[in-house]
């Protein structure tokens, strides 16, 4: 099991607020010590309260570089873009003079991106100060979906990424692999309310990791896990 901490939170903004000054502090930790920070990070709406109260923060944003857990595979502008969601709620203010490098490409298709995406990731300093992840009701975090034909390379491949399709969604995907989640000093899990914490409370618990792939962040023992809890 990883070493699992546990912060909680009487609602959504007072989590996002000191979550986001957490991130903030090491940013500057990583930026004091290396001369820069990397930071990968979820889309989805808990998130994106995050990135509005991080982008307020005074930090030295031109030495931050910034990507991204997963990504759908639809144009930037596209409502569903998670890169479009960063752009918005977190590339504003003292956060625009962050450099981002998104998943996206202009490859048709996720498969056909994935071998330039990899690259992009791997030219990065690694390992990443921050991951912030999400967690489906479904026991999925980032695009490793339970049922998705590509879940078994995602958890066993030595790549940093894959494309995969997850089985009742929408659009192709790009995420990050499980190898790929553990390449970072820190694994930040966001969870609000009483059924998303049922969840994660079952993850803890005996079962596959592929009925619930968050499991796979769960249990390793590489890098420490903050959960960070909304009521």
């Amino acid at each position: 099991m990883a070493d699992i901490r546990e912060f909680r939170f009487p609602d959504a903004r007072a989590a996002a607020d000191a979550l986001a000054q957490a991130i903030a502090d090491r940013l500057a930790a990583a930026i004091a010590e290396r001369a820069t920070a990397t930071v990968a990070l979820s889309g989805g709406r808990s998130p994106a309260a995050v990135f509005e109260a991080l982008h307020d923060v005074a930090l030295p944003w031109d030495k931050v570089v910034i990507t991204q857990v997963d990504e759908r595979w639809v144009p930037m502008n596209h409502p569903d873009s998670n890169s479009q969601l960063i752009r918005c709620h977190l590339l504003q203010g003292f956060a625009a003079a962050a450099r981002f490098v998104p998943m996206k490409n202009d490859a048709s298709t996720a498969r056909a991106g994935q071998p330039e995406c990899e690259a992009a990731l791997h030219a990065l300093p690694l390992p990443f100060d921050v991951m912030l992840l999400g967690m489906g009701e479904d026991g999925h975090t980032a695009s490793l979906f339970p049922e998705a034909a590509e879940l078994q390379e995602g958890l066993t491949t030595r790549a940093l990424t894959l494309a995969l399709t997850p089985p009742a969604a929408p659009h192709e995907r790009m995420s990050l692999s499980a190898r790929g989640l553990l390449e970072s000093r820190v694994l930040i899990l966001q969870i609000g309310g009483a059924a998303k914490e049922a969840v994660y409370r079952a993850a803890l618990a005996q079962g596959p990791v592929e009925d619930m792939p968050i499991r796979a962040i769960l249990r390793q023992t590489k890098v420490p896990v903050e959960v960070w809890i909304s009521e």
